[in-house]
């Protein structure tokens, strides 16, 4: 996988928007968000002018057309040039070949899960869980909705996020029912480290008296 000029997943969105025709970014705006881009990439719309700049600058975009409208400020219109075409492309295809490491909050708590008691755990889990649950109801609920007035390829990232909350879901219903019937390896020691240790002497410790040199007198 090569390294691209521009890695912000903000910049091959507006380039696969611009695919479509040539727009100003206030329209790359308000497309991606009618076509529920906005669900499955992070968009900082305030951010979008700087993309467009940094995709001409490239050469992944060109000025087409500048328009006025009565007393309303100029637009500018972009369009996407062979190059910017042939960068999505090759985008595109790292993407999907390629599995990317990424480091969702969740996994990260999972690695630091320790620093809870197990029973600390347990209700914080089936808490997780519930809200799982609504979000898989709903999102199965919206997606029979779309199926019925969109082609199901403008869907399919919409059914990879509900597969992965159904996935996540599934996962945590089985560790929980492991922690609540106490049958994860380990379990026992992972409840003795929050068990309070003995009791220790307050204060610093004295170092320990240095030992008289060979052959030097002792004090009385």
């Amino acid at each position: 996988m090569g390294r691209r000029k521009l890695r912000n997943p903000l910049a091959l969105a507006v380039l696969a928007t611009l695919w479509q025709k040539p727009m100003h970014p206030y329209e790359i705006a308000q497309t991606l968000r009618r076509q529920g881009k906005d669900s499955s990439t992070k968009i900082n719309y305030g951010s979008l002018y700087t993309v467009v700049q940094n995709l001409e600058k490239h050469g992944f975009v060109e000025v087409t057309d500048v328009e006025r409208q009565g007393n309303r400020p100029e637009r500018t219109v972009y369009g996407i040039t062979p190059a910017g075409r042939q960068e999505a492309t090759e985008w595109m295809s790292d993407l999907v070949a390629f599995p990317a490491k990424e480091y969702p909050i969740f996994e990260t708590a999972l690695s630091l899960l320790g620093v809870l008691h197990p029973d600390e755990v347990v209700p914080l889990l089936k808490e997780r869980l519930d809200a799982l649950e609504v979000q898989i109801a709903s999102g199965r609920g919206a997606l029979e909705k779309l199926y019925e007035t969109l082609p199901r390829l403008f869907l399919v990232e919409n059914e990879y996020q509900l597969h992965m909350v159904e996935a996540e879901a599934a996962w945590v219903r089985g560790f929980l029912d492991e922690l609540t019937q106490g049958a994860l390896p380990g379990i026992e020691e992972w409840k003795s480290f929050h068990e309070p240790g003995p009791e220790r002497e307050s204060g610093p410790e004295r170092e320990p008296r240095p030992e008289p040199e060979s052959g030097s007198e002792r004090e009385p």
